[in-house]
């Protein structure tokens, strides 16, 4: 049979408190029973690869939520199942979610010797004042112990910063992320503030509680972030993203490679083949819903969605553009088969190369600098028929 790479996203849809920016599928809870969700996950395991072909696992990401709340016995469960249900690469990458407050030494110790080898640590600022406007219950001080710890613990460590964040100028972002850098082990997500509907900070937004700086400051914020970055030796190879040599995110790189990826757990999302065809799922959203039909029916799954070859191609092309690698033309016509000069026109490349927002080999699209600052723009100018 054969073996094709997959990643398993793993939803823990706990967290302390819900932070007002976040849109994710997160809540609070004040009692959970660990184990009726270990076995709710390894009802949906069994059941989602009995609908898929055999696959080599490259990757495992525990995300929420707040993955660092779960008891370490769990998280050694679903390792130890995904082992068995599928073919585990041997160098597979473990990736659990942590925020700075819920991190403990012996914890950790146990998440490691769970299987995970990798954390990726929700700091978002190391500014208090940053920190309380965000909903954040850390503070810059716990952030550094909490880095400090998982570089001792992990041989992998990623964080995430926010920045454009209101109030703030370039000069400021750029002292705090050059202040950030004694801490970084071999990756760093660095996100612009983005304010989601139906959340706290889109109504406080709305009605002018904050502003957040304008657009046409997001390609300076962006450009320092490259100039830094790029001096540290850890270059963007994706828009949000940063990492030593050899040191990308396995798992962020079967999402963006348009590999077949498998999520469980509430409000999760895949992407999975079979006998030729590619289908979108998604789980229950609500996660009692989700628990229950997982322990009664076996699975929270709605039904499987095929995904037609034209929107593939447009999948393939929005996620393909946002690495640094760009797309090749002739692998997406091949798994989608669609000839991408019959649906993007040559000339709209051609103008978007005079621009200086890409390059074109006739092979290949490779977003510039300049067109990775305006990405959504970039794309939406290509697709649009």
């Amino acid at each position: 049979m054969k073996s094709e790479r997959v990643g398993l996203y793993i939803h823990w849809p706990f967290c302390e408190a819900k932070c007002p920016y976040c849109d994710f599928n997160s809540h609070v809870s004040d009692s959970i029973d660990h184990d009726q969700w270990l076995q709710a996950y390894l009802n949906e395991l069994d059941y989602i690869v009995s609908q898929t072909n055999q696959r080599n696992l490259v990757s495992i990401f525990f995300g929420g939520g707040t993955p660092s709340l779960m008891r370490p016995h769990v998280v050694k469960a679903l390792i130890n199942k995904a082992y068995e249900i599928w073919s585990p690469r041997q160098d597979i990458e473990i990736t659990l979610e942590a925020n700075p407050t819920s991190i403990e030494a012996q914890k950790f110790k146990d998440f490691k010797s769970a299987g995970v080898n990798r954390v990726s640590i929700g700091v978002q600022s190391f500014d208090d004042e940053q920190l309380n406007f965000l909903g954040r219950k850390h503070s810059s001080v716990e952030a550094i112990e909490a880095l400090t710890l998982a570089n001792k613990i992990f041989g992998s460590v990623s964080f995430d910063l926010m920045y454009a964040l209101p109030d703030q100028s370039v000069p400021q972002w750029e002292a705090q992320l050059k202040n950030a850098l004694p801490y970084i082990n071999d990756h760093l997500s660095l996100y612009q503030l983005t304010i989601e509907p139906k959340t706290p900070f889109f109504t406080q937004h709305q009605r002018g509680d904050f502003q957040i700086p304008p657009q046409d400051q997001a390609a300076d914020f962006y450009s320092v972030t490259q100039e830094i970055m790029n001096d540290f030796g850890m270059p963007a190879y994706e828009v949000s993203n940063h990492a030593k040599d050899g040191r990308q995110s396995a798992h962020n790189g079967v999402y963006w490679a348009y590999d077949d990826y498998i999520g469980i757990g509430p409000g999760a999302h895949g992407r999975v083949s079979k006998d030729g065809q590619k289908f979108a799922t998604r789980t229950r959203r609500a996660p009692e819903i989700w628990l229950q039909k997982s322990l009664n029916e076996g699975h929270g799954y709605h039904n499987f969605e095929a995904i037609t070859h034209e929107d593939q191609f447009i999948e393939m092309v929005m996620m393909g553009l946002r690495v640094k690698k760009g797309i090749h033309l002739q692998t997406i016509s091949q798994k989608t088969g669609i000839q991408f000069l019959d649906y993007i026109s040559e000339n709209k490349i051609i103008s978007m190369v005079e621009e200086g927002f890409i390059t074109y080999d006739q092979k290949k699209i490779i977003p510039t600098a300049k067109g990775s600052a305006c990405l959504n723009s970039l794309i939406s100018y290509l697709l649009l028929q």
